[in-house]
Parts: C-alpha cells; structure tokens; sequence
C-alpha cells in the first residue's frame, strides 16, 4: 500500500530550525503539517486545525505532524533520558513514516548529537526491515556523492570536512565528509550505499540495485542525492519498499520533498497554490545566536538599512555577576528603539571570526564552565530578553537565527505548535505560532538555522515575503 494511515509523516527534529525546515517541505508539497513544542496524544492532533491553509481547500486538518527536540545538542546519557518517552508516544499515533529528523549538514558526534545512537533508540520503537537514510538536499544546496556530503555557499560547493562553517564547528566539526564513515563512529548498525549509478539506471535496475543491499535486517540504506530527478527516484524507492506500517526513516528534509513529490506523481496528494503574503511590517524585532558567516551577511545587511545595532555582550551573559545588568541593558535599548519605530537587531558574533567568540570562550574557562552548558544557558538567556522586551512592545514579527535560540525563544513565548505562514528562504519559513498565551496565540515568527537564507533575508521577513530572489 502507499499509504495505510492518516498521518503521512511523524518527525522529531534533532534541532528546532531543522523541525521548521520539515514543517514548511511537506506543507508547500500538499501534506498540511504543525510542529508541535513537545508529545502530543493522538487525540490532541486529530483535534488541532491550522490557521492557515495552502492547499486551496479550506481543510484545516492535520496529514502529517512533528515534534521539535534539542538532541543534536545532547550526550549520549541526555538521549538515554530524553528520547525515549518521546519515541513512544510518538509512536502511539499511527503514521506511515516517522523521521528523525536531522541535519542537512550531519553535524553529530559520537558523544554529542550520534545520529547513530539516536536511530538505535528510534529501532526500538519503530523497528523496521531497512532504515533509508536520505541527508542529500539539492533544493537547499546539500548534496550527497558517492557517499560523501556537499554543501554549496553562495558559488562554491565545499565537502563538508572542509565546509568554512561546518569543519569549524564549536561542538561537533565534521571532520569527515563519508556519511558511512562518520556513522560508523555512533553505531554498530552497518550503513550501505545505494549510489548515483543505481539511481541513473531504469526502474527495474534501481529497485534490483536496492533489493541487493537489502539483506540483513535494520541496516542502513544511504542514498546518493545530486539533483531533483534523484529526490523523485528515491522518493518512489522508499514509498514503495516501505517495510513496515510506520517506516524509520533518518533524514534531512530531502526525504519529506522526495516522498512528497512521488505521491503528487501518482495523483496520492496534490501540490497547494501559491500562498498569499503577509502585509509588510514597519518594525520587526531580529535576535540572533548564530556564528555562521551567512548569519553574519544578513546582519551587517540590516544594521546597514537602519535597524538598531545591539551587540549582546554574551562575556558578561555567562557571568552570574554581570547577567542581570547586561539583560536589562539590552531590554531598555530595545524597547527605546521599537517604541520609536525602529527595527532591532541583536546579535552575538557577525560570522565564525567575530573576536566576541573567542572572549566568550576565555572567559568560560576562566570561570571554569563547560562550553555544552553555557551555550544552553546562553540560548536560554536570549529566549527571556526577547521575551521580556515583548511583554513591553507588544506583539512584533520576530526573526530568530541559531537553533539553540530558538528552542528557548519558544519556550518563553509559550508557543506549543507552529504552521507555515510563507515560504521565505528553504528551510525558514515565516511561520505562525499557536501559543498558551494568548498575548502570543498568532505570533508571526521565523526560527532559521545559521546557514538558511540569503543576504536580506531578515529583511524579507519584514516584506512578508522573499525580496532576495
């Protein structure tokens, strides 16, 4: 069968921007989608109804759901602790595939973020003949080659080992470019290649190809991925030798547009119209805790246009001693600045070569704290001044860049669930919040990853939609 359930896709996101990234895939494919903050109850999803629709028929329903996680930042004993009650429930409610979702980039570790260690617990609860793995993403420049991973910047491609952000990673640098290798380091389970000869070849030739590599029970299947028509071939490969009634599945968001486009192909679901932006706003408020160079890009583009410069200090933010007084700075200029019509940015670092990294980083060994920690308390901080400069100015469109950060902004803001409100950049989409709170229930939001968008993407959040084209 193509599809047993009425939940196409149930996710967890290793990270909170790469849950947005399959959120907004599968709604511009035509599988109407929320991502939910934390488990949910198969009750609690049959019951939820988006705000938005883009599939031009007024359905509000949900076909496919998520829940956003933080395990690309966990240790192998937080996973033990975390993952599991997460798993279960999620597997409670009847999907046709549940996807760990993970990075288009890789980044893991055998101690911090294992995909491998994260996909041996996933087994346990969804288990499985094969277990595809799908990272290669060519409509956000991820490609896999041969087993390899490339990802493009502006005009050049890089291998991931020596990708300008990715190698120089604070916490888990790739150093390794073959995915078969790198999960080699997390889990016994094997990883075989189906690769771009297979994938060239007709549709006999591909599935013989996968029925060869299918042979020993829960063992990885990698699939190479260049371009679109290999998105589509692997698509149908998964969808039809799809082992179980809810199918493991490890990707980045190439499996969600693969399997998506492959039922559209066969007249399973149809893909929605165009959505229709939202108006443009006068002042928006931008917070960001990346160090990636695009990030960097998109900040000096903002401060260039006018917006409020207000560099955080984070030195004084991981210093018990300094904290408060530099969070009530912040709040102050902040709200000094929105209430007079002018849009903030506030920032950490301009790119990975901002001198503020390495100060931060002497002065966590100075105090003698863990660089893991103080990054999640450094995020957790950032989400309560936004919070707090909020609750003074209003309800605000609100850019927020680094995944950390944005799992705590939410959690702040009480958000439990997101939808798609517009497409902006692939994989940061504008979206719309449904929070607790009712002074946030509608909150129009965009959580991006450090390397999504292009130059005035920030600014494209303030048009409402991608100005930067």
């Amino acid at each position: 069968m193509l599809l047993d359930h009425d939940f196409v896709f149930s996710f967890y996101g290793d990270d909170f921007t790469g849950s947005t990234d399959v959120m907004e895939n599968l709604t511009i494919n035509g599988i109407r989608t929320a991502l939910f903050l934390a488990p949910v109850t198969l009750e609690e999803v049959k019951k939820f109804r988006l705000k938005h629709s883009l599939d031009g028929t007024g359905a509000k329903d949900l076909q496919a759901f998520g829940i956003a996680g933080i395990s690309r930042s966990l240790r192998i004993a937080q996973m033990d602790a975390e993952l599991p009650p997460i798993f279960e429930a999620i597997s409670k409610i009847p999907a046709d595939f549940f996807q760990y979702k993970v990075c288009s980039t890789f980044d893991s570790s055998p101690d911090i973020g294992s995909i491998g260690h994260a996909s041996d617990l996933a087994f346990r609860y969804f288990p499985c003949d094969w277990i595809p793995v799908l990272i290669g993403a060519p409509f956000i420049n991820r490609f896999c080659v041969f087993g390899n991973l490339f990802a493009r910047v502006d005009d050049v491609t890089y291998r991931l080992d020596r990708h300008p952000t990715m190698s120089k990673h604070p916490v888990t640098p790739m150093t390794e470019s073959d995915l078969r290798r790198h999960l080699a380091l997390q889990t016994k389970r094997p990883a075989r290649l189906l690769d771009l000869f297979a994938l060239e070849a007709d549709d006999a030739q591909q599935q013989a190809a996968f029925e060869r590599l299918n042979t020993r029970q829960g063992e990885f299947i990698l699939f190479d991925t260049y371009n679109d028509e290999h998105l589509l071939r692997v698509g149908k490969l998964v969808v039809k030798n799809k082992s179980s009634k809810t199918q493991l599945i490890v990707s980045s968001s190439g499996a969600n547009v693969a399997v998506a486009r492959y039922l559209q192909a066969v007249g399973k679901i149809a893909k929605p119209p165009a959505p229709t932006p939202p108006q443009k706003e006068t002042t928006i408020l931008a917070l960001s805790g990346s160090c990636s160079p695009q990030t960097g890009k998109q900040i000096e583009h903002v401060l260039s246009i006018g917006f409020e410069d207000m560099r955080i200090d984070t030195v004084k933010l991981i210093d018990p001693r300094h904290r408060d007084q530099e969070q009530t700075r912040l709040v102050e200029q902040a709200t000094r600045a929105l209430s007079s019509g002018r849009s903030v940015m506030l920032y950490s670092a301009k790119g990975p070569d901002d001198p503020a990294i390495m100060a931060t980083k002497q002065r966590l060994e100075e105090l003698e704290l863990e660089h893991a920690s103080a990054s999640q308390t450094l995020a957790s901080v950032k989400g309560r001044i936004l919070r707090r400069i909020l609750d003074i100015v209003g309800k605000k469109r609100v850019v927020v860049c680094g995944g950390d950060t944005s799992g705590h902004v939410a959690r702040e803001l009480g958000i439990y669930a997101l939808e798609t409100r517009m497409p902006i950049a692939p994989g940061a989409p504008l979206c719309t919040a449904h929070s607790k709170q009712p002074e946030f229930d509608g909150l129009e939001i965009t959580l991006k990853g450090g390397q999504n968008g292009r130059q005035r993407y920030i600014e494209s959040i303030m048009h409402g939609y991608n100005i930067d084209s």
